[in-house]
């Protein structure tokens, strides 16, 4: 259990929770919206944790200013980019297995969409209104044309045969005629096409065709990038090399900005909603792209998505439940819970069924308990740190190491039981807090979807040190995810009312360790013949077990105690794209699904939920 308990926290809420014979307790501060009061917590793990849990993903990220419109709708929309570099075409060709008629598939296709740029952007120049704005446009257009003299090119080097004839696919058409029809002025919310009486009504239109060529040129800009730093310098054999340097290179990543800053000049004097236009026009351009990538018809098996390759074997999701499911740790949750509804004086504590501390006391007392955890925390992990670096991935010494946090995480649970500051905790507040409960976007989308899979017999658990499981499982029945089995730890109650008291399950990277083995024992029992994959994924130290004991242990978050812990014993991270384009290298025809092995000393690492969605799930 990390405290991630901070004095502000309380101060901010005591007037947010009422009795609990009166109306049923509101905690709008902590779970209505992300409460700044943890941002500026004064405890160094909550605020680290948080700033980790919260953090923009540093591969997504881009250049321009974020607070310039465009910047704003890559950030707001990377979900969509996130399916596109994960679809099985994407990987493929990352990987450079990609076959060649594949390939000519999509040059094929591609020429149809840069046909529809360029006479997008002869469109839009004859709109735009200011002569720096027609030869901008105009600029862009050119880069269409050279784009289209180097898939020229492609024919020549590929020995591609372009004039085989290509049906153009629907995903391409989606695309290309609601750019088009953009470009043509028919946009709700817009005068109908020859009805534009003024200039800065025409300016609109060139503004509302950029809207929908930016997220394209941001997109394949984004992908090179990615794509390119997976090249390693010595391999000139990679087929699509020269795919990858085109669109990784300093020069369309140049265009694509020139195409975003025309577009935030062109928008800068839109009202609110012309700019909601243009949202929604990139929000579908990116809609589309991810439709088109997923659209092309491959010949060749790939390792993604997940629960596609393994639909003949059993899957069972492993996940942790603090600042891995959750924006915020249990333990701030059930100390706000408990201080709120402290008694405030001796005459108000007469009369309970448990006798409480008064409110003013429990504040200091969790506070006490929470400093003392951070402190002797980090010397745990320093006293781990001590023993010599391996040279290796050392499980055994991870092990033996890790015994000493175990130890401590259950002495922590000591103090934290003799102090009595769980007791007099009423179930139907604690049940109320999971409800209202921030969780990690796309954490319980990933959870639904699995189980909602009819053709495979995928599990979900959650193992967690939560002091009260009823606090994780009202969290997932709120939001219609009952099937996921939670472990954690137990309030133990009287009439409804909390005796300060736990029962001890999971308190441990050991305790968590036995459950997930004990899990997946019980799998294999119940049927030897099928093949079982699992996926655990996590955010700190406690999980580091797990994760390695796993097929596939992913790593959510930015926890520098995880990294140093991990890398002192020889634990390789790895970005989790980047580790399934190197499988997919591996990955050949015969394979009826890669190879995914536990303890093997790699874990891999996301920037959010979304990515782990993308690769598991892919596009629905």
């Amino acid at each position: 259990m990390r405290f991630l308990f901070s004095p502000r926290l309380i101060n901010n809420s005591l007037v947010l929770l009422r009795s609990s014979r009166a109306a049923p307790p509101i905690y709008p501060l902590l779970f209505g919206r992300k409460s700044p009061v943890f941002i500026s917590a004064t405890i160094p793990v909550a605020a680290a944790a948080f700033s980790s849990a919260m953090a923009i993903t540093p591969n997504i990220a881009v250049n321009h200013s974020e607070e310039a419109l465009p910047g704003k709708l890559w950030i707001k929309f990377n979900k969509e980019c996130l399916f596109s570099m994960y679809s099985p075409f994407a990987v493929s060709l990352a990987g450079g297995n990609l076959k060649i008629e594949t390939f000519r598939h999509y040059i094929a296709q591609d020429v149809h969409f840069l046909k529809a740029f360029a006479h997008a952007y002869e469109l839009a120049t004859e709109c735009a209104d200011d002569d720096d704005d027609k030869l901008a446009i105009s600029n862009l257009r050119k880069s269409v044309m050279e784009e289209l003299k180097m898939h020229a090119s492609f024919v020549q080097d590929w020995d591609l045969d372009i004039n085989k004839e290509v049906r153009v696919n629907s995903a391409t058409l989606r695309y290309t005629e609601f750019l088009l029809a953009t470009a043509s002025g028919k946009v709700e919310g817009l005068k109908a096409p020859g009805m534009l009486d003024t200039p800065f009504e025409k300016t609109k239109v060139a503004a509302y065709t950029l809207g929908a060529v930016t997220p394209c040129m941001r997109l394949y800009a984004f992908l090179g990038k990615e794509f390119g730093a997976l090249l390693d310098p010595s391999e000139v054999n990679h087929p699509y090399k020269k795919w990858i340097d085109n669109y990784s290179s300093d020069a369309f990543q140049v265009s694509a900005k020139q195409t975003e800053d025309l577009l935030e000049k062109l928008s800068v004097s839109m009202t609110g909603e012309e700019l909601d236009i243009i949202e929604k026009l990139y929000q579908q351009a990116m809609k589309l792209e991810v439709e088109f990538f997923h659209a092309q018809p491959l010949a060749e098996s790939t390792i993604v998505p997940l629960l596609k390759n393994h639909s003949k074997d059993d899957l069972v999701i492993f996940s942790d439940f603090d600042l891995t499911c959750t924006v915020v740790d249990s333990s701030a949750i059930l100390a706000e819970i408990a201080i709120v509804t402290a008694p405030k004086d001796e005459q108000s504590r007469s009369g309970q069924l448990i006798h409480r501390m008064l409110s003013a006391d429990l504040k200091n007392t969790w506070s006490q308990l929470s400093k003392q955890y951070t402190e002797h925390y980090e010397e745990c992990i320093e006293n781990i740190l001590k023993k010599e670096k391996a040279e290796k991935f050392d499980h055994e010494g991870l092990c033996i190491a890790l015994e000493q946090l175990s130890e401590f995480e259950k002495k922590a649970n000591n103090r934290v039981i003799e102090s009595g500051v769980l007791k007099g905790l009423n179930l139907e507040d604690i049940k109320r807090a999971g409800e209202r409960l921030i969780l990690q976007d796309g954490c319980i989308n990933v959870f639904q979807k699995i189980l909602e899979t009819g053709d495979q017999n995928a599990k979900v658990h959650v193992l967690s040190y939560c002091w009260c499981g009823d606090l994780i499982r009202a969290a997932f029945s709120a939001r219609s995810v009952d099937a996921v089995e939670v472990h954690a730890n137990e309030f133990t109650f009287e009439e409804s009312i909390s005796t300060g008291e736990i029962e001890r399950k999971v308190e441990s990277p050991i305790d968590k360790a036995k459950q997930f083995k004990s899990i997946v024992q019980n799998r294999k029992d119940h049927d030897e013949k099928k093949s079982l994959v699992t996926v655990y994924i996590g955010d700190s130290v406690g999980d580091l077990l797990c994760l390695l004991e796993a097929d596939i242990g992913i790593v959510v978050g930015s926890s520098s105690s995880l990294r140093r812990v991990g890398n002192h014993f020889g634990i390789s991270f790895v970005p989790l794209f980047s580790g399934i384009v190197q499988k997919q290298k591996q990955h050949t025809q015969e394979e009826s699904s890669p190879t995914w092995k536990g303890l093997s000393g790699t874990l891999y690492t996301v920037s959010s939920w979304a990515e782990i969605h993308s690769f598991a799930l892919g596009w629905e």
